[in-house]
């Protein structure tokens, strides 16, 4: 079942990826009047390239769910950060240019990270902490990533502001689906709907702000900052919303720790890249 878990969450990363790219290019091209609104998205509902991306995000909540369910979450969300190999593929298919040796050490580095994330991870074996302490975890998340609407036109509203706030939403989303993936196995049914809800608001949210960030800010820019926010900033939070049966961890957890690291300098190096950014909308938006 780990196994499982493991391809299912690649499976999960490689919907998320190459529909944010998809998104990523038609957010620039929408009006910028449009920002931090609603109306953003209902504009770009109406872009057939923009609603495939959204198509493949949803649709990639069902493997994400599997991988939660059937691995741990250190895992999954380590798996994760590996759609953006994917990316990178596609970018040197699409561009035609060479990979150079800052994409060659990130995917070297998003390879041995997630390897060592497998392979010294403990059995799925992690419970769930206190009702406060689940609930301020996600409230935490949430609030950043709905900060921006609460600030806009202030001189709190920000670029850099709406890529974090967007990564916090995303990361809310992951740990609410995680949440949500443990309560649909334990047969918890009205906490497991609350949960679901909760992953569904914060993914709007989260999809508007994307938007946003791609409109304001360079591909090169919000691609790396928001992948690291959504992907990782939950694993440092782990601790406070899970407990892990850590004693049949290898090594102390050694091994975890530096995957988890690996896996984040690869992901900024991959995502860097001239060719997943340019992929992701920026040449659109020159």
């Amino acid at each position: 079942m780990f196994a499982v878990g493991v391809v299912s969450a690649l499976v999960a990363s490689a919907l998320f990826n190459i529909g944010i790219a998809l998104q990523g290019i038609e957010a620039r091209a929408a009006p910028r009047s449009q920002s931090l609104r609603p109306s953003l998205v209902g504009t770009l509902l109406r872009r057939p390239r923009w609603f495939f991306g959204l198509v493949l995000g949803i649709v990639g909540i069902g493997p994400q769910v599997l991988a939660l369910s059937t691995a741990p979450f250190v895992v999954v969300q380590t798996v994760l950060a590996a759609g953006l190999l994917l990316l990178l593929v596609l970018g040197v298919r699409v561009f035609g240019e060479s990979v150079g040796l800052a994409e060659i050490v990130g995917v070297l580095a998003i390879i041995c990270g997630v390897a060592l994330v497998s392979w010294g991870a403990p059995s799925h074996s992690e419970t769930h902490r206190g009702g406060v302490e689940v609930i301020l975890v996600v409230a935490g998340l949430s609030v950043v990533g709905l900060f921006p609407f609460v600030v806009k036109g202030s001189s709190f509203d920000t670029g850099m502001g709406v890529i974090i706030a967007s990564g916090c939403g995303f990361g809310a989303t992951n740990v609410a689906t995680k949440l949500m993936s443990d309560d649909v196995g334990l047969r918890h049914w009205p906490s497991a709907a609350a949960w679901g809800v909760v992953g569904l608001s914060m993914g709007i949210a989260a999809t508007v702000t994307g938007m946003t960030a791609f409109q304001r800010r360079s591909a090169t820019t919000v691609v790396p900052v928001s992948t690291a926010v959504q992907t990782f900033l939950p694993i440092l939070l782990e601790p406070l919303f899970l407990r892990e049966q850590w004693g049949s961890a290898r090594f102390g957890g050694a091994p975890i720790a530096a995957g988890v690291l690996l896996a984040l300098v690869g992901s900024l190096l991959v995502s860097r890249s001239r060719l997943v950014s340019d992929l992701a909308g920026q040449r659109t938006g020159r």
